[in-house]
């Protein structure tokens, strides 16, 4: 049988306030003629559908468009787990009324972890596929608060934890696996050997959670997974990836290549893995120089290829300030308007090694583009310079967590 393997689709984000509904769109209906013209039978969606707990009207309306879309095709199972961005109760709220349609959603965590043990049976009614649909892990799923506990220990605890949690269905698809029948993981977590990109959110206390490929059973004969917006193996091992996100959430991932995987399965395993492109209709370019090449750069820029304007992001290095800057930069920028739109402008790097008191104040004023928690370090260093930081961001990084998820339950 064939499988789909996808995540991170982050229905309903924006980039610096810009909504990226087009590309989305491009990108669901590349899937959908994906599944007919790849008579893909089961899709599997490793989390993060969207890009905040409380999605827009308009990501619903992408999200439940492609669902009742995706019935009229060859693909007869489709599984959805929740992610770090997404709300359980959100996610859960349809799932009765799409399992009728084949449609398996687990949002979050359940009282009982079998429930995650969903069994695809053939047009006869018999088994055929067998998935262990884990949805991303919260600390309250896998531990309890031990007080006066050290770091290293709240760090094996977690990934323990998740180990655990794989583990235990182990017994249970044993008598699968003795009928030939292939199983598959799913997850949403960051696996150790990971590369992420800037756009992906900490999660479980600052990565803590990283668990390797050697953790996940050998019962296994795929695990796909979701959270890194770059598609890639775990430690090298061929059956463990992440298909990474359908389109660049961040000026990181310019250079990436966006895809999905593609899996057959031949007498209960793994026969071959294929990892097809998806188009991109929007391209996000980075330009980064003195001011005589960035120019240069900006007016050569072909984006012919491209339904859609590129985004771009300058960062220029001077010599000196200069106060004519942005308006040498309109002039180029206005000559491919059609083609190429600035969105992120940062502050110039200024070579000499004293900066003056404007370019100071400028550099905080660029304090919007950090992480949460690279300001709340920056405040430790400024506040603490001699003493380690790392308990400190630890409990930050925590209580940022529970803020979080708190409202996304909301």
């Amino acid at each position: 049988m064939r499988v789909l393997h996808t995540s991170d689709w982050h229905l309903g984000q924006r980039l610096v306030n810009l909504e990226r509904t087009e590309e989305h769109q491009h990108f669901l209906n590349w899937l959908l003629q994906t599944i007919e013209q790849e008579q893909v039978e089961v899709l599997l969606m490793a989390g993060d559908v969207f890009d905040t707990g409380a999605p827009s009207n308009t990501a619903f309306k992408l999200y439940y468009d492609f669902l009742r879309k995706v019935c009229d095709t060859c693909c007869r199972h489709i599984v959805f787990i929740g992610g770090n961005h997404d709300s359980v109760s959100t996610l859960n709220a349809p799932k009765d009324l799409l399992a009728c349609m084949n449609i398996r959603v687990i949002g979050g965590a359940t009282p009982d972890p079998l429930d995650e043990l969903i069994v695809l049976n053939d047009a006869a009614g018999k088994p055929e596929l067998i998935v262990c649909a884990v949805p991303f892990l919260r600390d309250r799923d896998i531990r309890l608060s031990v007080p006066g506990e050290t770091y290293e220990e709240r760090e094996a605890r977690l990934k323990q934890g998740i180990a655990n949690h794989y583990a235990q269905f182990v017994p249970h698809v044993q008598p699968y696996k003795a009928q030939q029948l292939p199983v598959v993981a799913m997850g949403h977590l960051f696996a150790a050997g990971g590369t992420a990109s800037e756009s992906e959110k900490e999660i479980h206390v600052g990565n803590l959670g990283q668990i390797g490929a050697d953790q996940f059973p050998e019962e296994f004969d795929y695990v796909a997974l979701g959270h890194l917006h770059r598609p890639q193996q775990v430690n090298k091992a061929h059956h463990i990836r992440y298909s990474g996100s359908p389109i660049p959430l961040s000026f990181s991932e310019v250079t990436d290549n966006k895809v999905v995987f593609i899996l057959d399965f031949e007498a209960g395993k793994l026969a071959e893995l294929r990892e097809l492109a998806i188009p991109v209709c929007r391209k996000l370019v980075r330009f980064k120089g003195d001011l005589e090449k960035v120019k240069q750069q900006l007016a050569v820029y072909d984006n012919s290829n491209y339904s859609l304007p590129a985004w771009a992001e300058i960062q220029l290095e001077l010599d000196a300030p200069l106060p004519d800057l942005n308006q040498q930069l309109e002039e180029v920028l206005q000559l491919k308007k059609d083609e190429l739109h600035l969105l992120i402008h940062r502050p110039p790097i200024i070579k000499r090694e004293r900066q003056t008191l404007e370019q100071q104040v400028q550099e905080e004023a660029d304090l919007h583009t950090l992480k949460e928690n690279d300001v709340f370090l920056k405040r430790c260093q400024s506040a603490f310079p001699e003493s380690d930081h790392s308990e400190l961001v630890s409990s930050f990084s925590e209580l940022l967590e529970l803020m979080r998820q708190e409202e996304f339950e909301s």
